[in-house]
C-alpha cells in the first residue's frame, strides 16, 4: 500500500501543472450577442488576452434611420500604448469595417458605416502589451445598407471626382487640432447585383514633413464618400498635413491639407 501511495505521489509530481488547472472560461459578452463567439475567433488572434473594457468607447445612435450612413465614433484615449484598433459589426455580411493605427494621432476616430441589420458595433483595441480591449454598442436599424448600390455608382459624376479630397482643420479648445477629411468614392460592397466591390483600402494622414500620424485600412462597409475625423495632439501639430492612399482597384488618393 505504501509503495502504491508513493508511486501515485511521484506520478502527480511529474504531470505538467497545466493539466490540473481548470479550463479558462471567456467572460460573458456584455452585449449578449449570439455571434460574439464567432467574432472572437474570426477577428482576434488566438494569442493575446481579450478583455471587455469600458475604457473603449464606441458611440453610435441607438436607432439609425439610414443604414447606408450610420455615424460611429471610437475613443480609446483612456488606454495607454494603443497600437491598433479594429472595428467590426457582428451581424454584417462583411464583418470588418476598418482598422486604424494612431501612430501620432489621438487614438480615436469618427466615421460612417453601412449596416445590413441591427447589430453590435465593436472596437477591439490592441495595446503594447498584446492585450485586446473590446468595447461596443448595439445599433438598431431597418437594414439593407450593405446590399444596396451606392448613389454614386449610378452617376457618371463620381468618375470625374473619384478620390477628390476636401478637408477642414480647426484648433481644439483643449489643445491640438482636429482634422476632418472627406473623400469622393462610391464605396460599393460588391453585394448589390451587378456592382462589383469598389472601396478605399488604405489611407494615411501625415505631417507635411512626412511623419505618419494615422493609417487607416478600410473595408467594404465604410459609407459612401467617407468622412474621417481625427484629433492631433499639440505635440504633433504641423504647419500642414498630407493624405495619400489607394482603393482596391489601385486608384491613388493624394492631397495636401492646408490650414
Amino acid at each position: 500500500m505504501k509503495k502504491t501511495l508513493i508511486a501515485a505521489a511521484l506520478l502527480g509530481a511529474l504531470l505538467p501543472l497545466h493539466s490540473w488547472a481548470a479550463p479558462s472560461v471567456p467572460p460573458a459578452d456584455p452585449l449578449a450577442s449570439p455571434r460574439w463567439g464567432d467574432m472572437r475567433k474570426m477577428m482576434l488572434p488566438a494569442k493575446g488576452r481579450i478583455v471587455f473594457d469600458d475604457k473603449v468607447k464606441v458611440g453610435a445612435p441607438l436607432n439609425a434611420e439610414n443604414p447606408l450612413n450610420v455615424p460611429v465614433s471610437v475613443d480609446a484615449g483612456a488606454l495607454a500604448g494603443v497600437e491598433e484598433v479594429l472595428v467590426f459589426a457582428d451581424f454584417n455580411p462583411i464583418n470588418r469595417i476598418l482598422r486604424f493605427q494612431p501612430r501620432g494621432a489621438y487614438p480615436g476616430l469618427a466615421f460612417r458605416i453601412k449596416l445590413q441589420q441591427s447589430s453590435p458595433v465593436r472596437a477591439a483595441v490592441r495595446t503594447r502589451d498584446g492585450v485586446w480591449h473590446v468595447g461596443g454598442t448595439w445599433v438598431n436599424t431597418t437594414g439593407g445598407g450593405c446590399t444596396l448600390p451606392s448613389t454614386g455608382s449610378g452617376s457618371p459624376e463620381w468618375q470625374k471626382r473619384l478620390g477628390e479630397v476636401s478637408s477642414r482643420v480647426w484648433t481644439r479648445p483643449e489643445g491640438g487640432e482636429r482634422v476632418r477629411l472627406r473623400i469622393i468614392h462610391p464605396e460599393d460592397t460588391g453585394l448589390a447585383d451587378g456592382v462589383p466591390a469598389f472601396y478605399i483600402q488604405e489611407l494615411v494622414l501625415s505631417t507635411d514633413s512626412g511623419q505618419a500620424l494615422l493609417q487607416i485600412e478600410g473595408y467594404e462597409p465604410v459609407a459612401e464618400n467617407p468622412v474621417f475625423t481625427v484629433d492631433i495632439p499639440a505635440t504633433h501639430v504641423a504647419p500642414g498635413y498630407r493624405v495619400r492612399g489607394r482603393d482596391n482597384n489601385g486608384n491613388p488618393i493624394s492631397a495636401e491639407v492646408d490650414k
